[in-house]
């Protein structure tokens, strides 16, 4: 390694040994596929919020569950409808199961509770949270492995410096570069776990909170359901 004075950043890497090359050019692509997923979970969770807000807004000014369904089509993007579909769906099929007859679902329902429906909501759940989650294992991984893909660029570095003091004859400037690049290794897995490592945490905590808002519109979801019963057969 030749001596080098007035070290940069830029002037390190090219300097570097190629093991460290290689070490720092797989840090630098954990980096940039965690801030593809950074920018993509953003622009989903915007989305999904934003059609979240719709869908909340027509639920509660709609008068019945088929005017919900035939407005909310567009709506793809929000987990509050894909979980009225799975439950509207299943509310169709109980529906039919028992000739149509209102009279008799209600009975059903008295009789055996909406575990039906509680089921269907549950299933819907669980994808929904999938497709939150998505991706977030990748960004996990990143925030954990590359300190100690950094860590292993500054273990060599250091190694191939001390391999120059053991040649005789080695000074400050020659040992200088070695050391430096091992630093430079710890700061770019810094650089590439701790962005990765936040927005995990912050992503995952967005999906906590959207899985409590979720099981509580699916409890209002089955109250709308015994309200239409109650009103139907009053009728």
């Amino acid at each position: 390694m030749s001596a080098t004075h007035g070290l940069s950043i830029y002037q390190i890497m090219l300097d570097a040994s190629i093991v460290v090359k290689l070490d720092l050019l797989l840090l630098v692509l954990a980096s940039v596929v965690s801030w593809g997923i950074i920018f993509k979970k953003m622009a989903f969770f915007k989305s999904l919020n934003e059609a979240n807000d719709q869908f909340i807004n027509l639920f509660n000014n709609s008068s019945s569950l088929k005017e919900i369904h035939d407005h909310s089509k567009k709506m793809e993007m929000s987990p509050y409808r894909v979980l009225f579909e799975a439950g509207y769906d299943e509310f169709l099929k109980m529906r039919d199961a028992n000739g149509g007859d209102l009279y008799q679902l209600k009975d059903h329902f008295k009789d055996f509770g909406m575990v039906s429906l509680e089921r269907s909501l549950n299933a819907s759940m669980v994808k929904v949270e999938e497709d939150m989650g998505d991706s977030l294992t990748t960004l996990a991984s990143i925030g954990s492995i590359s300190p100690f893909v950094g860590l292993f660029g500054t273990v060599w570095g250091i190694i191939d410096s001390f391999a120059s003091l053991s040649s005789g004859g080695a000074t400050i400037e020659t040992v200088a570069p070695g050391i430096a690049e091992a630093l430079v290794a710890t700061a770019v897995g810094l650089v590439a776990a701790i962005p990765a490592v936040w927005f995990y945490n912050k992503f995952g905590s967005r999906k906590s909170k959207m899985r409590e808002s979720l099981v509580s519109f699916g409890e209002h979801f089955l109250n709308e359901v015994e309200r239409i019963l109650v009103k139907k057969t009053k009728e």
